[in-house]
């Protein structure tokens, strides 16, 4: 038979396959075949989803809870949000602001899907999380990178913010704390980039998906609380992944304005419809339930937290200050790229960590996909036995490289 040649959208030649996801796979394929790979790679929590959440979809597949919801969420799940957001977040919504879908990445995807049309721009300050540029490409959108330093935390100039805002800008994308440099916006900060985008007909996208996961004083803000005059016009999107350890059971859910959230659903309408209905009631006993698993787990994070970000700093040629918020240290590692190891140039982020994995069975994620080549991103979601093996190899590379 011949060949049949398939021609595949224009949307996908600009959009392109995820980093994380990808380095993850290839170190879990090296596992798999029997080699001690140490990963810091996944973007993901190595405790155990808290029992009475498992419970609960236990309980709700043995009740025979398995058919079709409404699209966007069963009423009770909507009602523990809008309840979590109100006490929380001191944000109040009804339950046609509020959108359930299949994780908070899902959440994203289909604001950029209702909100974008061709050449329409949204901002995303670098380093952003890898699918932020895609995800607004793969809608027709064009994203527009201001770049942040490490020198000010990662907090966005808002004078280069400004220069960035067109009319042509419908979004400007906050993540608080933020992946991959686990850097947290002061209240001044936000404060600054409302000021900025006050006389622009934007959206704000606030990704909270780290919410939980700080280890500052204060307490979680986003720009709405610090802002209430913008509310209207921001989009909270935050999930059940990181806090929960529900990665693979894939919910989150956006609330915003009306007419937005009808439109992410009529997305979603015609692509997933709801999100698994089980997972659904578990997440409503999530949100209602114990919150203890969830502070141990971050007690936990604290701990590791100083032994990765301090240890890494130890480390010839690696600087990293501890972060302020989610799991990731940002190690930036701009010393090493131009030396040499084994008679190769190190000539970036993606050939260090392809060096590392290769050699000493290391996983790091590069920076470059970020945004931020010259970095390391090193998630510290796993053990501290772990951490320190995983430090002990990238030590004895350095030692290596002249």
């Amino acid at each position: 038979m011949n060949a049949v040649m398939i021609k595949l959208a224009n949307r996908l030649k600009s959009a392109k396959p995820s980093p994380t996801l990808a380095l993850n796979a290839k170190a879990k394929a090296l596992a798999a075949k029997g080699a001690d790979v140490v990963s810091f790679a996944a973007g993901e929590p190595d405790f155990d989803t808290p029992a009475h959440i498992k419970d609960a979809i236990k309980a709700a597949l043995d009740a025979g809870f398995t058919k079709y919801t409404a699209t966007g969420g069963i009423p009770e799940l909507k009602a523990a949000i809008i309840d979590k957001l109100k006490a929380e977040n001191r944000l109040e919504y009804a339950p046609d602001q509020v959108l359930v879908s299949v994780g908070a990445k899902h959440s994203l995807y289909n604001i950029f899907q209702a909100l974008l049309s061709p050449g329409d721009e949204v901002i995303i300050f670098s380093p952003y999380w890898v699918s932020y540029p895609d995800m607004v490409r793969l809608a027709d959108g064009e994203p527009v990178i201001v770049e942040t330093s490490a020198h000010n935390n990662w907090a966005p100039d808002p004078a280069q913010l400004r220069k960035a805002l067109t009319p042509r800008t419908r979004a400007v994308i906050l993540n608080s704390p933020s992946n991959p440099t686990g850097g947290v916006y002061s209240r001044q900060t936000l404060l600054d980039i409302a000021e900025a985008v006050r006389g622009h007909d934007c959206l704000l996208i606030s990704d909270d998906i780290y919410e939980r996961l700080l280890y500052v004083e204060g307490g979680f803000q986003n720009i709405a609380n610090v802002a209430p005059d913008l509310a209207p016009r921001t989009v909270v999107v935050n999930g059940f992944s990181k806090a929960y350890a529900m990665t693979g059971l894939r919910l989150g859910y956006a609330a915003g304005p009306k007419e937005l959230i009808a439109g992410m659903q009529m997305v979603q309408d015609q692509s997933t419809s709801n999100a698994t209905s089980v997972i659904q009631k578990a997440a409503v006993t999530a949100l209602k339930g114990p919150q203890e698993p969830l502070d141990a787990m971050v007690k936990e994070y604290a701990k590791r937290r100083v032994v990765m970000a301090d240890g890494l700093s130890k480390i010839s040629g690696v600087k990293c200050p501890r972060p302020d918020g989610a799991f990731y240290c940002f190690a930036d590692v701009g010393e090493l790229i131009g030396k040499s190891y084994k008679g190769q140039t190190i000539t970036g982020s993606i050939k260090l960590s392809e060096m590392l994995l290769e050699d000493f069975l290391l996983a790091a994620v590069p920076g470059e996909p970020f945004g931020a080549d010259g970095y390391l991103r090193f998630s510290f979601a796993t053990s501290q036995a772990i951490i320190e093996k995983g430090l002990g190899r990238l030590a004895e590379f350095t030692a290596k490289v002249s």
